[in-house]
């Protein structure tokens, strides 16, 4: 996969070097109905296209890679969550047992003192 990837990056690049070698005309680029300055050739149009593209896929990588992060950050959450419930419904369980034990020990402590009180 990484292969592929570099392979069509490559391929991009050479396609990109092509173009601008290619287009040495004049031109002119218009945004926002003004004209940009600095600008007079296609090879130039075709680089402020590519700078866009490169700003663009910027911006897509980076909220691809905070949504990535927010989803794990959810996840670990959640499953810290269920840790905690199940803790405290095991603490729980252990505490009506602690204290069943302790009632029996009570019902049973006031016969173990007169048993040993009369001997």
């Amino acid at each position: 996969m990484i292969f592929l990837g570099l392979l069509l990056a490559g391929a991009a690049i050479a396609f990109a070097a092509a173009v601008v070698m290619e287009n040495s005309g004049a031109a002119q680029l218009n945004a926002f109905g003004e004209t940009v300055p600095g600008v007079t050739h296609e090879w130039q149009v075709f680089a402020a296209g590519a700078v866009v593209a490169i700003v663009f896929m910027t911006g897509i990588a980076l909220a691809s890679f905070g949504f990535r992060r927010a989803m794990g950050l959810r996840r670990e959450l959640r499953d810290l969550r269920y840790e905690h419930e199940e803790s405290m419904q095991t603490l729980e369980m252990e505490k009506r047992h602690l204290q069943r034990e302790l009632a029996q020990a009570r019902r049973n402590a006031p016969g173990a003192l007169q048993s040993s009180a009369s001997g």
